[in-house]
C-alpha cells in the first residue's frame, strides 16, 4: 500500500476512535449534568417559593407569554409550589428592560392571594457601587408582603413608597416597575397559572 494511503487510513482510524471516545464521554456525562442543573434549579426554587411545598416545582410548570413579563413577550415558565392540592405560590422571572446598563432579570414568587413572597435578582449588569446596590444591600427586602393595593408602586422620588439610591434612581425605578407588572400579570392570570395538572388517560 502506498505510503500516503497508509497515512490516510491511520488518520481515519484515529478520527473514528476519537469520535467514539467523545460520544461515549458525552453520553456518560449527560445524565449527571442534567441532574446537577435540576438540583441547582430546585435549590433556587426552595429559596424563592413559600415553604412547605411537597411537589416538584421544577416540573410542575406552566408557560405563559406577555409583554408585561418581558419586552418581546417571550414565553416565561411559572414554577408552581403546591402542598397536596393546595397552591402555595408560583415563581417566575420578569425582565426590566429599562435598567441603567440593560436588562435586569428578576425572579419573583407570589402567593395565590396576590401577595409577593420574595424577590431576587437573577441577572444584572448595573454600575458597581450604584445600581448594583439592588443586590449589594437589603433593598429587595421591601417587596415581601406587598400586593397591588398596600403600597405605592413607585420610588419615593416619583411619589411612591420604595427607596432609591443616591445617584442611581434609574435602577430601582426599573425593578419596581417590572415587579409591579409581574404582579399585575399574576393577579390577572392566576387561574391559568394554577390550572390543575392534567394527566392523559391510558387507553
Amino acid at each position: 500500500m502506498p505510503h500516503y494511503l497508509k497515512m490516510g487510513v491511520i488518520l481515519m482510524v484515529v478520527g473514528m476512535v476519537a469520535t467514539t471516545i467523545l460520544a461515549v464521554t458525552e453520553s456518560a456525562t449527560r445524565t449527571p449534568i442534567a441532574e446537577a442543573k435540576r438540583q441547582e434549579m430546585l435549590t433556587m426554587l426552595k429559596n424563592v417559593l413559600p415553604e412547605g411545598f411537597d411537589n416538584q416545582p421544577d416540573v410542575d410548570t406552566v408557560t405563559l407569554a406577555d409583554k408585561r413579563l418581558n419586552r418581546l413577550g417571550k414565553p416565561v415558565i411559572f414554577y408552581r409550589g403546591r402542598k397536596g392540592s393546595t397552591n402555595l405560590g408560583a415563581a417566575f422571572v420578569v425582565t426590566a428592560p429599562d435598567g441603567y446598563a440593560g436588562d435586569i432579570e428578576i425572579m419573583m414568587s407570589v402567593a395565590p392571594n396576590g401577595t409577593i413572597h420574595l424577590v431576587q435578582i437573577a441577572s444584572q449588569s448595573e454600575t458597581p457601587g450604584l445600581g448594583d446596590k439592588i443586590v449589594k444591600t437589603d433593598w429587595l427586602k421591601a417587596f415581601p408582603d406587598k400586593n397591588q393595593d398596600n403600597v405605592k408602586w413607585r420610588v419615593k422620588k416619583d411619589g411612591g413608597d420604595f427607596d432609591q439610591f443616591s445617584g442611581a434612581t434609574i435602577t430601582p425605578r426599573a425593578v419596581v416597575g417590572a415587579v409591579k407588572r409581574g404582579l399585575d400579570f399574576f393577579v390577572e392570570k392566576k387561574e391559568a397559572i394554577f390550572q390543575p395538572v392534567t394527566t392523559e388517560k391510558k387507553p
